[in-house]
């Protein structure tokens, strides 16, 4: 398997991506008044995932590449408390978005973790 060569060659960002992308569709339809409070805020954690994985990407040293990880993995529980709130709240839930978030979370856990490693 050849080296990425950028941030979209990561599994873990296509698949934080599409989490994205399904937030946006999701929150689309939550109640207008939810507009700068929740759909705002759910969105933003949502990119905020993919954000931190492309920023660590371009990181030099392992170190500083685990810190952004685990700021995208601190959204990450952020996005799974607005799955929840949206839910108990009788919101609109795209079916694929919890099983999405699991896979990302699966992966970046992952990922840390051979960084990690490779630090030993």
């Amino acid at each position: 398997m050849e080296p990425a060569q950028g941030f979209t060659d990561l599994v873990v960002w296509q698949r934080a991506h599409q989490f994205v992308l399904s937030t946006y569709a999701a929150t689309r339809l939550y109640p207008k008044e939810e507009r700068y409070c929740l759909t705002s805020q759910f969105r933003r954690a949502a990119i905020s995932i993919a954000a931190n994985i492309a920023e660590s990407f371009r990181k030099r040293s392992v170190r500083e590449k685990i810190r952004f990880l685990e700021i995208a993995e601190a959204s990450l529980e952020e996005c799974r408390y607005f799955l929840i709130l949206s839910n108990d709240l009788g919101y609109a839930l795209n079916e694929y978005q919890t099983p999405q978030l699991e896979e990302t979370s699966k992966i970046l856990r992952s990922y840390v973790y051979q960084l990690r490693r490779s630090m030993s």
